[in-house]
């Protein structure tokens, strides 16, 4: 397995509603990550869309269609893992769903949003999501969370306890909580001694407006990475054996109770 790699973040604006033109911008900069040498880029929550929801059935293509398809391809094109979250159409829905495209452009699986953001409508046009997947990458294990799934701790923790190295946050973190995503991403790593990494998007998308400050914090906490807000492509290399490493010397897990917080009824 290999220690180190290189992460890139898409901070974009997102143009509401127009896939076909956020997707073309995407083939813009997935080639400048990999021309940096990257290995993954992260592009932020619905971003080929934005909360363009009211549409949302006619935005939503299934896998191996419509945006599916196009992102598939630009992963292929320039040998670069892909993720960031978009409308996916499936059974049972319309789910706000993350996948993850590996650098031959096959889907190695995808996270559904588990937490709906009511104050985003997001409960009266999409389906939650039930599965919590981790992804075996050359580098160690990730896992997806979207934007309001950030204050939930408990998923995260699960997905530490599972073996997660990296957890990857696509998002639209509006106006005026900035101080609440810098924390909660600070937090999110410290307590599972982890890489995170946040891509927010920038810009107005309907009544919100979008304060970027994407980021990257390691598992100590220390900000590695934090964008303004325009747009910009943020590169970070990661030691991935500093996980390992935080572990051993502060093992927090070893000394969780189970048996207090979920005490058998």
């Amino acid at each position: 397995m290999r220690t180190r790699f290189n992460l890139s973040l898409a901070q974009v604006d997102v143009a509401w509603g127009q896939p076909d033109v956020n997707l073309s911008k995407a083939e813009t900069w997935a080639a400048e990550a990999r021309r940096r040498g990257s290995d993954l880029v992260v592009f932020p929550e619905l971003w080929t869309t934005g909360y363009d929801l009211e549409n949302a059935g006619r935005h939503a293509s299934a896998p191996g269609h419509g945006a599916f398809e196009r992102l598939a391809q630009i992963a292929r094109r320039n040998s670069i893992y892909i993720t960031g979250s978009v409308l996916k159409r499936q059974q049972g829905g319309i789910f706000n769903c993350a996948p993850l495209f590996s650098p031959g452009g096959e889907v190695l699986g995808d996270y559904d949003k588990v937490h709906l953001f009511g104050l985003m409508d997001e409960d009266k046009y999409l389906a939650a999501g039930h599965q919590t997947p981790l992804f075996d990458l050359p580098w160690g294990r990730c896992a997806l969370g979207i934007c309001y799934d950030l204050r939930f701790p408990e998923l995260f923790r699960k997905y530490a306890l599972d073996g997660a190295d990296l957890l990857i946050v696509p998002a639209e973190w509006p106006q005026p909580r900035l101080e609440h995503w810098r924390t909660l991403l600070r937090a999110r790593a410290i307590e599972n001694e982890c890489y995170v990494a946040a891509c927010n998007r920038v810009g107005q998308g309907g009544e919100a407006q979008f304060f970027g400050h994407s980021a990257v914090i390691d598992p100590w906490g220390r900000c590695l990475v934090e964008a303004g807000e325009s747009e910009i492509l943020l590169t970070v290399s990661l030691d991935m054996g500093l996980v390992q490493d935080v572990r051993r010397r502060l093992p927090v897990f070893d000394d969780r109770r189970p048996d207090v917080y979920y005490p058998q009824t």
